[in-house]
């Protein structure tokens, strides 16, 4: 099982970057479950305080989305089931300044490219593999998730939405939908190991269809 997590880091300069508030327990916990299970997990995370002590885990830890993007495609052919709980930057700085960017009275203009599609790249290329993804959402919410779904070839999609209290990041609890093709389940706030079991629940369904 090869499960991404956390934010990604995009440099402006040596010392600013663009990323978000995202704390990776979600994805730890994923992995943490995952191994109580029996799974070989390969565990792919962005900047992270968190630690992990499993022999069932190989931690890979990486800074931007081009570094997770290159690790999830070298492990991707010889997994059973991805999760792709990171929330990955959407857009990079177009250059990255090489010295610090002084401060100045005019305004400062950062021009945005977008960074290559994690999730969409893996959905193109998949076979056997079961891959899942998550969506944070703060309107439409199940619109956006299930067109989502579609566009990139998932077996299913676990939303979270920033209107319900408790869940998003760097909360130790979450509110999940499971949205598959055919059906949405709905769970209560629950600790992120926890949903972490129901997630696992649902994937190991996947395999007695």
């Amino acid at each position: 099982m090869l499960i991404t997590a956390g934010p990604t880091y995009e440099a402006i300069d040596p010392v600013r970057f663009i990323g978000n508030h995202s704390s990776g327990k979600m994805g730890f916990e994923l992995a943490k479950e995952a191994a109580k299970l029996g799974a070989q997990v390969i565990l792919i995370t962005g900047p992270t305080h968190l630690q992990l002590d499993s022999s069932s885990i190989k931690l890979i830890r990486v800074t931007n989305a081009q570094e997770m993007y290159e690790a999830a495609h070298t492990y991707f052919e010889d997994q059973d089931v991805v999760i792709a709980a990171a929330a990955v930057s959407d857009y990079k700085p177009k250059e990255v300044i090489n010295q610090k960017i002084k401060k100045k009275d005019a305004n400062l203009n950062i021009e945005l490219i977008p960074t290559q599609d994690i999730l969409a790249s893996l959905g193109k290329i998949k076979k056997q593999q079961k891959l899942i993804g998550f969506a944070l959402e703060t309107n439409n919410e199940v619109e956006n998730a299930k067109s989502k779904l579609e566009r990139k070839n998932l077996d299913f999609i676990v939303l979270n939405s920033l209107q319900d209290k408790g869940a998003g990041f760097k909360k130790d609890t979450n509110k999940i939908s499971i949205i598959s093709r055919s059906e949405i389940k709905n769970f209560e706030l629950k600790s992120k190991a926890e949903v972490a079991q129901d997630i696992l629940k649902e994937v190991l369904s996947l395999f007695h269809e």
